[in-house]
């Protein structure tokens, strides 16, 4: 604030504290005394107090240098800052600035230091007091006042002629305390977010921001910002112990303030950098954090107390995958927190998974490349404003899922490679560092920091954004060594082997973690080869030798290749790739299973999933319902990729996202388009009311095949079973021929069986080829059963039927 001239009632007062001032001086020796320096320092002193006016000049607190006392007489010391002390904090390499600069007790009185670069004068303000202090040359000013003890004070600093009021930040104490420094030494303080990063806060009645990072190689640390011009010399950070934790109060800095560090290298060099931390980030291409403090208010608490009265093994599991920045280009959290949860309930999901959201520079990675591991991307709106758009989604029903990326990070020079001057999140031997893929660095898991700002930001995401569940992306290239690596380019484990096993241990942690501390929160892991014991507990050793890594579901990645390897080849050759559909039953409860249709799969030349299908297009579309209902009936949780529930034909491109307007009655896709998504929103409602379906999905009880080699026919049929031994019976046919009179083996104690999903119905663009009466079976055994029913299987379709 802009400062007015003392009061005249004032200056007796600022008179009478000069006055001591002096004499405090005189008591100290004599000029014969001091070195030609101080001489010249005090000359030049008194000079500019005497050419300024009684009225308008302010309190000239003049320093008083140190030098011999008579016996019994106590020695008055140098306010101004030592030459040491000096260079450290010019060229940013100072670990403590708080014991130099700010108000200390010295012999004499107390003294004040203020580092201010670029102001012209720098005051004492404290009740009447008001001294300026001694211009030391570049930007450090200091005084000694006869005071008892350390008064309150703030600082009256001019620059160009103008007054600025304002709180010393060298004045506070520590923000961080004794247990979270121990817990950080230590690597497990598992709300890292709540010490680290910026935080708007208040000390001794005083509001402003606490800023704390990480950054245990570096020389010094200081805050730059709007607030200080980008000039950091004069924020200085202090370095708290043994932790590596840099810290320093910012009075009157508060939300929406932009900031990143200013670190100084092992070699003197330095760096800015964003917060690891940040909670909330400039919209990319800007780099900057900014000070965020959360205003939502929650109104999901009945989704929360609920979401895990179920295990999520044993309930109905059905998400659509999404990528927000392209699902209706040019929505944010806000608008889109309107649209996708009424769109989501109309189709009958039961999830949303997010693709990542946290903040990332390039667009095109899909948010796989993240740079703010704890801020939602800036390109939506604020993290209240994600919060609302989840709050919504609870709201309406909707569980939330969200991609979360702790395998790797990209090079960008602001952000968190060679953080503070030297390997720190990455691996410091370069054969672990580099991913050979992506172009990115991988973390150090073995390092306990690094792990625990992996596991607090696990946890970060479900206990701050009510996030349901994480889904862990490319865990198989962290727990191979050798992933994606020639022979020779890496270093086998302590015994030899090519497991990472700091990788295992990270990921055994973070689960842990997230389900002692999130209840009804699931973990998912994106694992491509036939790692043993993803989904067992940590505790629970297998064959291996290694305890299981905790997660709650596993994508079935070996499902997923086979069967869309099946569905590409035409129906005249799929005799010959039979066991593509079947193998994965062999395996299919060895862990607890996600079937994935994800982005993956539609993108890259890989074409979109109705693309992928033979024939023309009235087949394809036949195969892709087929094929949808063959996956919503085979045991495991479903998840689908958006665009793929109303048959698109083109690639997904972030650029535009889904073309819905192939969904537009005008545009005549009655049958090709919005049948199949008719069909997709009809699968999901008698998915959910059918248990069968969901209910045992990792119980091998809760199968039978009744015809899995039926290879000439293109024929599959099984039943689920749910808890109480109720029946669903799924029978695909994958060649385009009408069967009719197809006999299949059924219990015998079902009276009659009533289709209750065709997908060659009409109304989702087939040919409407059905068994519209209840089927009843016969006494004629068939497959091993006592009885049998028979049925007209419509061309390339998928039917349903249950107990009539």
């Amino acid at each position: 604030m802009t400062s007015k001239k003392p009061a005249a009632r004032n200056k007796t007062a600022n008179k009478t504290a000069n006055k001591t001032a002096n004499k405090a001086g005189n008591k100290a020796g004599n000029e014969s005394g001091r070195t030609e320096a101080e001489k010249r320092t005090r000359e030049s002193s008194q000079t500019r107090e005497s050419s300024q006016t009684p009225e308008g000049r302010r309190t000239r607190v003049a320093q008083v240098p140190a030098q011999p006392a008579p016996p019994g007489l106590e020695v008055a010391v140098s306010p101004a800052v030592d030459a040491a002390d000096r260079e450290r904090l010019l060229h940013g390499t100072h670990h403590d600035p708080h014991s130099v600069l700010g108000a200390h007790p010295v012999p004499g009185g107390v003294a004040f230091r203020a580092f201010r670069p670029h102001a012209e004068a720098v005051s004492v303000v404290s009740g009447d007091l008001r001294a300026e202090l001694h211009d030391d040359g570049d930007g450090f000013f200091s005084g000694l006042l006869p005071l008892a003890a350390v008064p309150a004070y703030r600082l009256l600093v001019t620059y160009d002629g103008t007054d600025h009021e304002t709180e010393d930040a060298y004045r506070f104490l520590p923000t961080l305390g004794e247990l979270d420094l121990h817990l950080i030494g230590e690597g497990r303080h598992e709300q890292l977010w709540r010490a680290l990063g910026a935080h708007v806060t208040t000390r001794q009645g005083v509001t402003g921001t606490r800023f704390a990072v990480w950054a245990p190689n570096a020389r010094g640390v200081r805050v730059t910002g709007g607030f200080n011009f980008w000039d950091g010399s004069g924020s200085p950070m202090r370095s708290l112990g043994s932790t590596g934790v840099w810290e320093l109060f910012v009075p009157g800095i508060g939300e929406g303030e932009l900031y990143k560090f200013e670190i100084t290298r092992p070699d003197g060099s330095h760096t800015r950098r964003a917060d690891p931390l940040a909670r909330r980030t400039e919209v990319p291409p800007a780099t900057s954090s900014v000070v965020h403090a959360s205003h939502h208010e929650w109104g999901d608490a009945e989704w929360l107390a609920a979401r895990g009265s179920t295990p999520v093994h044993a309930a109905p599991f059905s998400v659509y995958e999404v990528h927000l920045p392209s699902w209706r280009p040019g929505l944010t959290y806000r608008t889109l927190a309107e649209q996708l949860p009424a769109y989501v309930s109309e189709m009958g999901f039961t999830h949303v998974e997010l693709m990542p959201v946290a903040e990332h520079p390039f667009g095109g990675s899909w948010g796989y490349q993240v740079t703010g591991f704890y801020a939602p991307t800036a390109r939506l709106g604020t993290p209240d404003d994600f919060k609302y758009l989840v709050d919504r989604l609870h709201q309406a029903g909707i569980g939330v899922l969200m991609d979360w990326v702790p395998a790797h990070f990209p090079r960008d020079e602001w952000a968190l490679a060679e953080f503070d001057g030297r390997p720190l999140y990455e691996h410091q031997d370069p054969l672990r560092a580099a991913h050979p893929d992506w172009g990115t660095l991988e973390f150090d898991f073995g390092r306990r920091e690094v792990r625990n700002f992996l596991v607090a930001n696990a946890v970060y995401w479900c206990e701050e954004f009510h996030i349901d569940g994480l889904r862990v992306d490319a865990v198989a290239s962290m727990l191979y060594l050798d992933y994606s690596r020639e022979p020779g380019g890496w270093t086998p484990n302590e015994h030899g082997g090519r497991e990472n096993l700091d990788a295992v241990a990270f990921l055994q942690e973070m689960n842990a973690t997230v389900y002692r501390r999130c209840p009804g929160v699931v973990t998912i892991a994106e694992e491509s080869t036939a790692w043993d014991g993803v989904t067992r507990p940590t505790h629970h050793k297998g064959p291996s030798g290694f305890g299981g890594l905790g997660f709650g579901l596993k994508w079935n990645m070996g499902w997923m290749h086979d069967s869309l390897q099946y569905m590409s080849h035409d129906p005249v050759h799929r005799r010959y790739h039979h066991g593509e559909m079947t193998f994965s039953m062999v395996y299919a409860y060895s862990e607890n299973y996600v079937l994935p249709v994800s982005h993956d799969e539609v993108v890259h030349g890989k074409r979109s999933l109705v693309s992928k299908m033979p024939g023309d297009w009235w087949q394809q579309r036949a195969n892709h319902r087929a094929y949808l209902a063959w996956m919503w009936a085979h045991p495991g949780k479903k998840l689908l990729f958006m665009g793929q529930e109303f048959a698109q034909g083109a690639e997904w491109s972030e650029a535009h996202g889904p073309d819905w307007w192939l969904l537009d009655p005008s545009y005549g896709a009655e049958a090709d388009h919005r049948g199949v998504r008719d069909l997709v929103r009809d699968m999901n409602v008698r998915y959910r009311a059918t248990p069968a379906l969901w209910q045992r999905d990792t119980d091998p009880s809760g199968f039978q095949w009744i015809t899995g080699d039926a290879a000439d026919d293109n024929v599959f049929a099984f039943l689920r079973l749910d808890a109480d031994g109720t029946p669903l019976l799924a029978v695909s046919h994958l060649a385009p021929v009408v069967r009719h009179d197809y006999r299949l083996g059924v219990p015998d104690d079902v009276p009659a069986w009533l289709e209750v999903l065709n997908t060659d119905a009409a109304a989702y663009g087939g040919g409407d080829v059905t068994n519209p009466d209840a089927v009843k079976p016969e006494p004629q055994g068939a497959h091993g059963r006592p009885a049998s029913i028979r049925l007209t299987l419509p061309p390339l379709a998928t039917v349903w039927l249950r107990p009539a």
